[in-house]
């Protein structure tokens, strides 16, 4: 009896969670899992500003320059 009374008490749990993001609502397990994604997605992206750390401001100025480059290389009117 003690191993149903604990499903039963899971099965309240997994009711109560409610996620509301923007349009996006979920209740149950579906909350879970997203809840559980988002906190993989933003350890894993932690772990790549980690690592790409010390490059970060190198690539930022490189796609700066990049940037400016396009933008003075494009035509500033359509018909001459």
């Amino acid at each position: 009896m003690k191993i149903g009374s604990a499903l039963k008490g899971l099965a309240k749990l997994q009711r109560s969670f409610d996620l509301r993001v923007g349009p996006i609502r979920a209740s149950g397990i579906p909350a879970i899992l997203l809840g559980t994604a988002a906190v993989v997605l933003a350890a894993g992206a932690a772990r790549a500003l980690v690592r790409a750390g010390e490059a970060l401001p190198e690539t930022l100025r490189e796609a700066k320059g990049l940037a400016q480059s396009l933008r003075d290389a494009r035509p500033t009117h359509l018909n001459p």
